[in-house]
C-alpha cells in the first residue's frame, strides 16, 4: 500500500483499542479492492469523545468505526443519526457528511448477516437472551424487528432486563421480549430454543467463566451464539455442543459489522468471496495461535 497526499482515512475510537481486529478488516479490503485508504485505531481518554469527533472532521477523516465506551456518548456530537441506530441507542459508525457525521449501528445488521450466513433463523424463533446490557439490548431490537415470537431476557439484575424489555417493546410494539431473572431459567417452557450470549462473560482470559453452568439449562438450546470471539470456543459454546447443539462465536459479526462500515464510507459491495478473505485472516489469529 502507498499512502500519498490522496490517501483517505478511517480509524477507530475508542477505550481500550489496543486489542482490535479491526485494522486488519479494514485494510485487507482496501488492499483486495484498490482503495487509497488506510485504517488506524485512536486511544480516546474517557469524556473526550466530543473533542475526537471534531477533530475528525477538521482533519478531514472519511469515517470512523466507535467502540466501548463511547457508543453512545458518541450520538451528541453528530450531525444525523440513523433510524436503526437512533432505535437502539447506540452508534458503531460514522460516515463523513458535507456538514459533519452521520451516525450508523453495523453492529446489528453484522450480526443478522453471521447468523443468516450459519443457517440461523430468528423469524418465528423462541429465544434465550443473555445479558441486558448494551450489547443485549441491541440484540432484543433485532429479534424484535426480525420476527422473533418470544425472547426471554436472562439477566442477574431483574430490574435492568425489565427497563430494557419495557423501552424494546414499546419501540417495536409489541410484548416480545419478556425479561427475567437469571436464576429464573428453570422457569422458561418447554421446547428448544436459539440462545445468544450477549455479556463479556467468558470473554478471555476469563475463559472459564459462565453465566449458566447448569447441564438442563443447555439441553433446552439448539443453537448457541457467543458474540464473544476471543477465546474461540468459549465455555457457553462447549457446553452447548456437549449438549447436542450447535455454537458459533462473534467473529463473523464482527467482519460483518466491519464490511457494513467500509461499505457505507466507500460506497460499494464488498463480495462473499471478498468477505470470506479476510474472514480466514481474522480466523488465523486464533487458530493458529492454538
Amino acid at each position: 500500500m502507498e499512502i500519498n497526499g490522496k490517501t483517505r482515512v478511517c480509524g477507530l475510537i475508542g477505550n481500550p483499542v489496543e486489542h482490535t481486529l479491526s485494522p486488519m478488516i479494514h485494510n485487507t479490503l482496501a488492499e483486495i479492492l484498490g482503495h487509497n485508504m488506510v485504517y488506524v485505531p485512536f486511544l480516546v481518554e474517557p469524556g473526550r469523545v466530543a473533542e475526537a469527533v471534531t477533530g475528525a472532521k477538521a482533519l478531514n477523516l472519511l469515517g470512523l468505526n466507535v467502540t466501548v465506551p463511547f457508543k453512545s456518548d458518541v450520538i451528541a456530537s453528530l450531525d444525523e443519526i440513523d433510524d436503526l441506530a437512533g432505535n437502539i441507542g447506540a452508534v458503531n459508525t460514522l460516515v463523513r457528511t458535507e456538514s459533519g457525521y452521520k451516525g450508523y449501528n453495523t453492529d446489528m445488521e453484522g450480526l443478522y448477516r453471521a447468523m443468516t450466513g450459519e443457517g440461523i433463523r430468528l423469524d418465528g424463533e423462541q429465544i434465550i437472551l443473555l445479558g441486558a446490557g448494551g450489547a443485549a439490548r441491541a440484540v432484543a431490537y433485532l429479534c424484535a424487528v426480525k420476527g422473533a415470537e418470544r425472547v426471554y431476557m436472562l439477566n442477574r439484575t431483574p430490574g435492568k432486563a425489565q427497563t430494557v424489555a419495557a423501552e424494546v417493546n414499546r419501540t417495536v410494539g409489541r410484548e416480545v421480549i419478556l425479561p427475567m431473572a437469571t436464576e429464573e431459567y428453570g422457569k422458561l417452557p418447554e421446547g428448544k430454543f436459539l440462545a445468544i450470549q450477549g455479556t463479556s462473560v467468558g470473554l478471555a482470559p476469563h475463559v472459564d467463566d459462565v453465566i449458566i453452568s447448569d447441564d438442563s439449562f443447555y439441553e433446552k438450546i439448539h443453537t448457541g451464539f457467543d458474540l464473544i470471539y476471543s477465546p474461540w470456543e468459549t465455555r457457553f459454546m462447549k457446553l452447548t455442543r456437549a449438549h447436542g447443539g450447535r455454537a458459533y462465536n462473534g467473529l463473523k459479526m464482527l467482519l460483518y459489522q466491519g464490511i457494513i462500515a467500509y461499505e457505507l464510507w466507500n460506497r460499494v459491495n464488498v463480495s462473499e468471496m471478498d468477505a470470506r478473505i479476510v474472514y480466514e485472516k481474522l480466523k488465523g489469529c486464533f487458530i493458529d495461535a492454538d
